[in-house]
């Protein structure tokens, strides 16, 4: 059995790789730039093990013996799942697996902009820590006191919930439905918008939630605000964030994604000091990749056997029978 990872992998995934994987399953590695490569190497590949290049109708076409589509994550707005259905193609992910890490850099972006780490670095290594503007702390504070939002109340805010009461904030969530067993009050977006000193998103991209932050939505927010996203950009009207953040309706923002990756330098945000990105690399730790690692060969195991999919998204065809040994 053949997987193609489609990542520019470390050297330390890669030694996971080389450790972990059967014997009789050969694991290549390609660049997600290199899509020459990749197209030749997916003619004969039984599975793709996703990350973030989106894959197209014509990739799946293009891969004959192509069986499952393994994601390494838990987002699959970047697969065709209509043209995975049309051509018997499964579907799956990793839910939970990555959720510590998401929740650790959210908690991290939330702390970066409230004490402004990223400017406090550049001036301490320029030798002007001790020369700062008057004003600088009177733009800083604590999350202490403040009132959080999270919008969606899956794996990663249900772990943030906890350390965010700890640190002595107020947490709110939004959802689709109240949630029986949550720790925090529930509110409308709409409320939510209008009474949280920060808002952290923690839902999928789908059609109902894309630009889910649009103009109107950034302007009910309470004025000198603060956004964190480690979700998905395109929740997010990123021209009106900017402009939000240029004008001080939003006072700050953290974001480990955006509306266009990977980002290019031209992007506004990158032009504003109260903005604080990171590369869409929440998820991506040691330990996640054991677990997500670990996902992938047994579905992998399961495709080859003719066994039911851990976390299926879109079906697979009729499994072929099962191969012995």
């Amino acid at each position: 059995m053949k997987a193609v990872l489609q990542y520019r992998a470390s050297p330390g995934m890669r030694k996971q790789l080389a450790t972990l994987a059967p014997d009789w399953l050969q694991i290549v590695v390609v660049a997600e730039s290199d899509r020459e490569t990749f197209a030749a190497e997916m003619r004969d590949a039984d599975v793709l093990l996703h990350v973030l290049e989106p894959v197209t109708a014509e990739v799946i076409a293009g891969a004959a013996k192509l069986q499952l589509i393994q994601k390494i994550g838990v987002g699959v707005n970047t697969i065709d799942l209509d043209a995975a259905l049309a051509h018997g193609v499964a579907v799956s992910n990793m839910p939970g697996t990555n959720s510590q890490a998401v929740a650790e850099l959210t908690l991290a972006l939330m702390l970066a902009v409230l004490r402004r780490l990223v400017s406090l670095d550049r001036e301490a290594r320029a030798g002007r820590g001790w020369s700062l503007p008057l004003d600088t702390f009177d733009h800083t504070g604590e999350i202490a006191g403040r009132v959080v939002g999270l919008v969606g109340y899956g794996q990663v805010a249900r772990r943030l919930e906890p350390v965010l009461t700890a640190l002595g904030a107020d947490v709110l969530y939004t959802a689709r439905r109240q949630i029986p067993d949550a720790a925090a009050d529930w509110r409308p977006l709409d409320a939510l918008l209008a009474e949280v000193d920060i808002l952290s998103l923690h839902v999928p991209l789908a059609r109902e939630t894309e630009k889910l932050l649009d103009r109107d939505a950034l302007w009910r927010m309470k004025h000198g605000s603060v956004l964190i996203n480690t979700a998905r950009g395109g929740l997010v009207d990123e021209e009106a964030l900017v402009d939000a953040l240029r004008s001080g309706q939003l006072a700050a923002a953290g974001l480990d994604v955006l509306a266009v990756e990977p980002a290019g330098a031209e992007n506004p945000l990158f032009t504003l000091d109260n903005v604080v990105v990171t590369p869409h690399v929440a998820w991506l730790t040691p330990e996640t990749l054991d677990r997500s690692i670990g996902i992938a060969l047994d579905n992998c195991a399961r495709i080859r056997m003719g066994q039911p999919l851990l976390h299926q998204v879109v079906p697979r065809a009729a499994p072929p029978t099962p191969r012995e040994g």
